[in-house]
């Protein structure tokens, strides 16, 4: 077949598939692409700076959320270590301490 018979038979295969409204559809869209463009240009930026501003919002609250589970495992590591410590003595202090008999 020739190139533009070719054409056509893959053009006759997308009216079948999708059928006229989804060729339509697929015309209209291109139609509107350029005003779209214009439009949603502005729209896609503010979005794009209301995301920015959310993202600098919360890395200062994720930075403060941070700090204080850092400063809550410190802490604990600090009273585990106190504890330890003082089983450490209660064991070497009763050892020693034996009744002479």
């Amino acid at each position: 077949m020739s190139l533009i018979g070719d054409t056509f038979e893959g053009i006759g295969g997308l009216v079948e598939d999708f059928g006229l409204p989804g060729i339509l559809v697929g015309v209209g869209a291109l139609a509107l692409a350029p005003v779209l463009a214009k439009t949603g240009k502005p729209v896609a930026k503010s979005v794009i700076k209301g995301s920015i501003l959310l993202y600098e919002k919360s890395k200062g609250s994720l930075a403060e959320a941070r700090e204080a589970l850092e400063d809550l495992v410190a802490e604990s590591r600090a009273e585990l270590a106190e504890a330890q410590d003082r089983r450490l003595l209660e064991g070497s202090g009763s050892s020693s301490a034996q009744p002479e008999g």
